[in-house]
């Protein structure tokens, strides 16, 4: 009975066990609060991954291209872009605003000018520049039977297996007579004798070879012919006058002419070939060593290795030098990207395998002149500092930190990261395309309609960029003010408020939208000149060499070969700029470089060798060996 009472009866401290209660609570309450902030968090990571998910399943199984539906931004914001061609004006044909002319047609910008060619039938293999083998084929069944009246002709392309050829160098050798010589001088006294040469004549053919010691025997005509370096052997001859004649001569053979790899089996043009195989096609020199052995001739890799290191070396230290020069004196805007290479490591002591180690390979395009691939160990600001040290002008690259030193003023510079006489001004200049890539990752990923949106506008300006690319740089200038720069103005002024309601989270609009806030000012760089890209395309497109490179010969075996290999991929980066095969264009300058002087060379340079190369004498240049004739006066270069 008193345990039931107790349980009942209320507490005898009420205040206190509310006080307790509440303490609980509040208790909970955070805990509530702590549980609910990491759910946040896990669901924030668990969105933001499920994005990457569906990017990269994009890219892997959809589509690698980063490519969007045009037709349907175009309808989603039809009024959004008529309100902006509205605003910038429409574009004529002739490039001129339409505004002006209600009566001409109003062309789609939308549209690109270039229409592809219909292809016109086979082609005429007739126009091509090719060796001609003639087949006849005869019908048995009326052949013999019936007179012939003509022909039909028709073509395929044949492929007819290549390989090398023996090079043979034949030096002419010559028998000189030596002034002022001994055996001259005693020869009225050798006419009167008869049976064999005299002691006056002995003693001429002594003294004419050499010095004999006393005591010694007498040296026979063989060892006279051994002492003067004669190569073949003097015959013994018995008449005195002849005597004297042979012994008073030598035998000279022709200097070999200066070649690129002195004492090595391979020419020129067989080097070319290797370089070009490798650096220009992507076929690794194993691949090589196997086509060389299915040929007949068998090459092995390290020996192709070193011929590729001490070739690279040689033009690096000559032409692309000379090339860099004029490119940071003269250039006016260097476009610079970067990609990393694998590097095998050096041999430990003890045997041990070690990983390869990562190493870069920056570009540079020196206006529409020279590219440069430059092989770094290491990817830094003052490795980029030094790359760019003497020149001044304006700099497209992307938003990368390392490239931040060359922007600041010489005085705001940090010393460690530059050089301290570097006091060159440069510019940045921003790429369109890496900003479109960051909204179009948030696009495909969120769907969110401020990435579409931003999306769209950068689209049309593409289109519009894409309508005048072939004008002259003055004609761009004064259309891009006319129609471009109200779209790029009316790009900031959405995308700036928008970051401001994102600025504090995390995901890809976040970081789309951010990119480009910070990037205005060099995103807009690219208007103040017609000579300036709005993308930075070009670099990237150069830099796929090594990409694709990379995927067969996997490495680069050392710091030395990375920077010959980045010589060579300069010269056949720029041949290709400037419409030059490759191949021949290495053969020629392997073959004229041992004989150019050396303040001339850049006139060996892609840029200058077809007026080089027709100053030349053909007939010489097509040798694989021999003297050259050096054409002056010298080629005036900026």
């Amino acid at each position: 009975m008193s345990d039931a009472t107790s349980r009942t009866s209320p507490s005898a401290d009420p205040v206190a066990r509310i006080a307790e209660l509440e303490a609980q609570l509040a208790a909970e309450r955070e805990l509530r609060a702590k549980v609910e902030a990491e759910r946040d968090r896990l669901r924030e990571a668990y969105e933001a991954l499920k994005l990457e998910v569906e990017l990269a399943r994009r890219r892997l199984i959809i589509a690698k291209a980063e490519r969007m539906d045009t037709t349907q931004l175009e309808l989603e914001f039809a009024t959004k872009l008529a309100a902006l061609d509205a605003l910038a004006g429409q574009v004529a044909d002739d490039g001129e605003a339409s505004d002006d002319d209600p009566g001409a047609a109003d062309p789609d910008p939308r549209k690109d000018k270039k229409k592809k060619k219909k292809r016109t039938g086979r082609r005429n293999l007739r126009l091509l520049d090719l060796p001609e083998e003639r087949v006849e084929v005869p019908d048995p069944q009326f052949e013999g039977k019936a007179a012939r009246v003509g022909t039909e002709e028709s073509y395929q392309l044949r492929w007819r297996r290549g390989g090398f050829v023996r090079l043979v160098i034949v030096r002419i050798k010559y028998v000189t007579t030596v002034p002022g010589d001994a055996a001259v001088a005693n020869e009225s006294n050798a006419t009167a004798a008869s049976d064999g040469p005299t002691a006056d004549v002995v003693q001429a053919e002594t003294s004419t070879a050499s010095s004999a010691p006393e005591g010694a025997a007498t040296p026979t005509a063989d060892e006279i012919a051994a002492q003067r370096g004669a190569t073949d052997v003097v015959p013994e001859v018995t008449d005195t006058r002849r005597a004297i004649a042979v012994v008073a001569s030598t035998i000279v053979t022709a200097a070999m002419p200066p070649t690129l790899l002195p004492r090595s089996m391979a020419a020129p043009s067989l080097v070319a070939h290797i370089a070009s195989d490798k650096f220009c096609d992507g076929l690794p020199l194993n691949r090589q060593e196997d086509r060389h052995a299915r040929l007949g001739v068998p090459i092995d890799r390290g020996t192709m290795c070193r011929w590729l290191e001490e070739a690279g070396a040689i033009v690096g230290a000559t032409i692309v030098e000379a090339m860099r020069r004029e490119a940071l004196r003269t250039a006016f805007c260097i476009a610079t990207d970067a990609t990393g290479v694998l590097v095998q490591p050096t041999p430990r002591a003890d045997k041990q395998r070690q990983p390869c180690r990562r190493a870069h390979f920056f570009v540079q395009i020196a206006d529409a002149d020279h590219v440069f691939f430059e092989y770094t160990p290491t990817e830094t600001s003052a490795i980029v500092s030094e790359m760019f040290r003497g020149f001044s002008g304006y700099v497209q690259a992307d938003a990368k930190s390392v490239y931040d030193v060359l922007y600041r003023p010489p005085k705001e510079r940090d010393r460690v990261d530059s050089d301290p006489s570097d006091l060159e001004v440069r510019h940045e200049v921003g790429c369109w395309s890496h900003a479109r890539t960051k909204h179009w990752e948030a696009a495909v990923a969120t769907q969110h309609v401020v990435a579409r949106e931003a999306l769209a506008r950068i689209m049309r300006m593409f289109q519009l960029e894409r309508n005048w690319k072939e004008r002259s740089p003055e004609e761009r200038k004064v259309l891009r003010d006319r129609h471009l720069r109200p779209h790029v103005v009316a790009f900031f002024e959405f995308v700036e408020p928008e970051y401001e309601r994102v600025k504090h989270q995390r995901g890809m609009l976040c970081s789309a939208l951010g990119y480009c806030v910070r990037q205005r000012e060099a995103l807009m760089r690219f208007l103040d000149d017609g000579r300036l890209e709005m993308t930075n395309n070009h670099s990237e497109r150069q830099l796929r060499r090594v990409a694709v490179g990379r995927k067969a010969w996997l490495f680069i075996g050392s710091d030395d070969h990375g920077q010959a290999a980045g010589n060579l991929l300069t010269l056949i980066a720029s041949a290709r700029l400037h419409k030059l095969d490759p191949e021949v264009y290495l053969r020629d300058i392997f073959r004229v470089l041992p004989h150019w002087p050396r303040e001339r060379y850049i006139e060996l340079a892609p840029r200058y060798w077809r007026i080089t190369r027709a100053r030349l004498d053909r007939e010489e240049l097509d040798r694989e060996i021999g003297w050259l004739a050096i054409p002056e006066p010298p080629l005036p270069t900026p």
